[in-house]
């Protein structure tokens, strides 16, 4: 009995865990979040800034803390204006 009672609660996690382990096929129709990339209008430049996509241009605001984050895609962020509020350059 109680091999029975073994052999049916190894069927039935066998059973609840196929799928987290299927393969997925390539003409599968929904992309996965991490293949889906924002698309910019021209003149702007994609960027990924403190793990968040953005579509960057100067002039626009910009966080001083992550300054070294858009040296990468050739920005600074060290101009101020008159209100103190940072802008790209």
């Amino acid at each position: 009995m109680k091999r029975r009672l073994v052999a049916l609660g190894a069927a039935a996690c066998l059973f609840v865990a196929a799928p987290a382990f299927a393969p997925v096929s390539h003409g599968s129709p929904v992309a996965p979040p991490s293949a889906v990339a924002k698309t910019c209008s021209s003149g702007f430049t994609h960027a990924v800034v403190n793990g968040s996509q953005k579509c960057l241009r100067r002039g626009q605001f910009c966080a001083r803390a992550s300054d070294r984050q858009y040296r990468r895609y050739g920005f600074r962020c060290l101009r101020r204006d008159a209100g103190g509020r940072y802008h790209l350059s």
